[in-house]
């Protein structure tokens, strides 16, 4: 590489010219069903309940007095106004609220259907008492759209986007929201307004993904430049270093672009983790490099000497991370796939520049004085002989504590909380958490029944059937509100029955039913009709249930619990929940299933590299203990800390693998370096290992560990959890590696440790 300097960067330059090109071509996702395959059952369900019935697509936004009282003149006009001016909002195609809601009562024989709150100012204290006494007493509004005790409200828009322009659409939505909201804030200030729903979280996934490259990134880099200036003092080797970096960033993102891939809120974290991994390569070339200098060379022979003991355990490296990170292609996420694509190419990159550029470049700029690195390897010294004089002691401890930790992970549930992929100090958390407390749940679990063959919805057997549901639904303790179509057709029973408390039930025939709701449709005003309960041709009926927050558990519990009562006791009512946070409860078990066989496969490939690269069958079944147990005891740490593995952390097994195994490859190719070539004995192998890597293998890992740190610094949970638990594993592995790899080696390595 040193030979042809010019030609080296030059060719290097324009690969990498036309790999950045290529990131023009990304964009950012913001739709939360990007976490879904196509062919994932849950989204093919929750897609044709969209299909079906009015899209669920909404903004769900909560009035919250003061004075604590909803019927009063000023609360009601606001919800008045806010109801009206929802109708601007782009791609609005309904609102439903306490004013609006079609109130109806007969006159006679002549059924009327009005908004319930036509005009919400000049009431008196009676009408505003007789407008409470409906709402309250209506299943339709009472803990979707009022709260039980009176003391909130909610106006719901339910929105069709075209989803020509996916990033900017919701964003328009948003912006049209907050100026809305900013103009009734204004002249309300007595009553606070909370919202939510799913276009808001959309919105937050791009938003979250897009504040945290502006912010992590830079800190990422920040930390990187220091943690090199300590280690190198040169300048120009921290600038060299960074932007190499740099160039495997855009590079990576640049080949994603020409694979067709985008940018969402898990591809975001690409960047820092290709910094970490492109640093690593650097620090081997680089530290080695002063080391040699350290002892006499010059800088030009020092960067050779470097390039050659260190250019197979860096391809190695190189090679074992990709395939850890494209083992993320076996989750049933598409965002972590494209992750682990992103970052395998990444680390490819990132070699290859690592082997052409830096080289080049090191060689001609300022290496900094030559002993710089001198004070480092004096406690590596100190490492070495306390792990030789201990190394039996050190073996059954540590075993002790891989064991003991993997004993912990049977205590780990596996879980996720959809809202809670964001802080608490998101706005979206903060509303969506107001919402339930005073409200209603934010998560959606619908269902689609069809009526028997050649029957509609109305047939009085499918709707006893339907209303039975109901009424054991409304006796779970996870509903917060059930709608369905036979609350409005025994309201409409009532109501042509001289509202006669004792005719709130369903009709008797199907030819009553029908005719109800033929007459209830023709009244009703624009943008409001039947399409949220039933479909266009009355054959299938939708169930709305809004349950609280709960885990993933939680509502795979619910659902089982749902789908046995239905087979008990209603045989013509077959379909299954279908909603935002039922999806992700399903793909959370789903995940850990599809990244267990990933990660499975993932380590017996490196494991196969590691025995033909070194040559040798007994050192790459040895490096498999190495590379195994930080993932379990970083589990096992976990599962005191936290106890919950969810979407993110149920991939870092996998992530970490292709990570923790270059620690254990330097180590075994000094080792094993000293012993073919020098023909050393192992404790004096391991002295050489830890006199040549250890260093860099420290500042590695100390780079790996705060580049994951960082990105607990992000709002959104997914990511800030995954940083934390791979940081975690990352530092075990440089502990196993060691304080247990080495006494694994001086106990397999009998014949020469018996020599001694």
């Amino acid at each position: 590489m040193l030979v042809n300097r010019a030609s080296t960067v030059v060719l290097t330059l324009l690969v990498t010219a036309l790999l950045c090109a290529g990131v023009t071509k990304l964009s950012i996702e913001s739709d939360y069903r990007i976490f879904f395959s196509e062919d994932n059952p849950q989204l093919n369900t929750f897609n044709q309940l969209q299909e079906t019935y009015t899209k669920s697509d909404n903004l769900l936004i909560m009035l919250l007095p003061k004075s604590g009282e909803v019927f009063n003149q000023e609360t009601l006009l606001a919800i008045y106004q806010l109801t009206e001016l929802s109708w601007q909002i782009p791609y609005s195609r309904r609102v439903d609220s306490l004013t609006n809601f079609q109130h109806t009562y007969a006159v006679e024989d002549e059924l009327i259907v009005e908004d319930l709150v036509s005009q919400p100012l000049g009431n008196s204290a009676e009408e505003l008492a007789a407008i409470a006494e409906v709402a309250v007493n209506e299943p339709e509004l009472l803990g979707r759209l009022i709260s039980a005790d009176m003391s909130a409200a909610a106006v719901n828009v339910t929105l069709e986007l075209p989803l020509i322009e996916p990033l900017k659409e919701p964003k328009e939505v948003i912006a049209a929201s907050n100026t809305m909201l900013a103009a009734l804030r204004a002249s309300h200030p007595d009553i606070d307004f909370h919202i939510s729903g799913v276009i808001p979280l959309n919105d937050a996934f791009s938003s979250h993904a897009l504040k945290d490259i502006k912010t992590l990134l830079p800190l990422m880099l920040l930390v990187i430049a220091l943690c090199l200036w300590l280690l190198l003092r040169s300048l120009m080797l921290v600038i060299t270093t960074i932007v190499l970096v740099l160039l495997a960033i855009v590079a990576a993102l640049g080949l994603s672009g020409w694979l067709g891939f985008n940018i969402n809120s898990v591809s975001i974290m690409a960047p820092t983790i290709i910094i970490t991994v492109a640093v690593a390569d650097a620090v081997h070339l680089l530290v080695g490099m002063k080391q040699f200098m350290a002892k006499g060379m010059g800088k030009y022979e020092a960067i050779q000497e470097s390039l050659r003991i260190n250019f197979w355990p860096i391809c190695l490296t190189s090679v074992t991370t990709a395939i850890g990170f494209f083992a993320l292609n076996f989750s049933d996420s598409p965002p972590f796939r494209e992750l682990g694509t992103i970052v395998a190419f990444g680390a490819i990159i990132a070699f290859f520049l690592s082997v052409t550029l830096l080289p080049v470049i090191a060689s001609a700029v300022s290496a900094g004085p030559a002993a710089a690195m001198g004070g480092f390897n004096v406690p590596m010294k100190t490492v070495a002989e306390f792990v030789i004089r201990n190394y039996k002691l050190l073996f059954c401890c540590l075993m002790a504590l891989v064991v003991f930790a993997a004993l912990q992970t049977r205590n780990i549930e596996l879980s996720d909380v959809l809202i809670d992929y964001f802080d608490e100090s998101t706005e979206i958390r903060h509303d969506s958490d107001r919402i339930v407390e005073k409200l209603t749940g934010v998560y959606s679990h619908n269902y689609s029944f069809t009526a028997p063959a050649k029957k509609k919805v109305t047939d009085p057997e499918f709707l006893q059937q339907l209303d039975a549901f109901d009424s054991w639904l409304q006796q779970q303790p996870e509903v917060m509100h059930v709608s369905l179509i036979t609350q409005t057709l025994k309201r409409l029973n009532k109501n042509l029955h001289q509202d006669r408390t004792d005719y709130y039930r369903l009709p008797e025939s199907s030819d009553q039913a029908a005719q109800y709701l033929l007459l209830y449709e023709l009244s009703l005003p624009y943008g409001i009709d039947l399409t949220n309960h039933v479909d266009l041709d009355k054959t299938s009926a939708k169930v709305g249930v809004n349950i609280d927050t709960l885990n993933s558990r939680e509502i795979n519990e619910f659902e089982k619990r749902s789908q046995l009562w239905l087979h008990e006791n209603t045989p013509l009512l077959d379909s299954v929940g279908a909603g935002p946070a039922t999806m992700f409860a399903q793909i959370s078990k789903r995940n850990v299933a599809s990244m267990l066989r990933g990660t499975l496969v993932a380590l017996l490939l490196v494991s196969l590299v590691l025995i033909v690269a070194l040559k040798s069958f007994k050192l790459g079944l040895i490096s498999m203990i190495p590379n195994i147990a930080p993932a379990l005891v970083g589990f096992g740490v976990w599962a005191i800390l936290h106890g919950v593995v969810g979407l993110a952390t149920s991939v870092v097994a996998a992530v970490t693998l292709g990570i923790v195994v270059d620690d254990t490859i330097h180590f075994l190719s000094k080792y094993q370096r000293a012993r073919n070539e020098a023909n050393l004995s192992p404790q004096d192998a391991i002295r050489y290992a830890f006199d040549t890597v250890g260093v860099a293998l420290v500042v590695n890992t100390v780079v790996l560990v705060l580049g994951f740190l960082v990105l607990t610094f992000s709002h959104f949970a997914l990511n800030a959890e995954m940083g934390l638990l791979t940081a975690i594993t990352i530092a075990a592995a440089l502990l196993l590696d060691f304080l247990l790899l080495p006494p694994l080696l001086l106990l397999i390595d009998r014949p020469a440790s018996q020599s001694e």
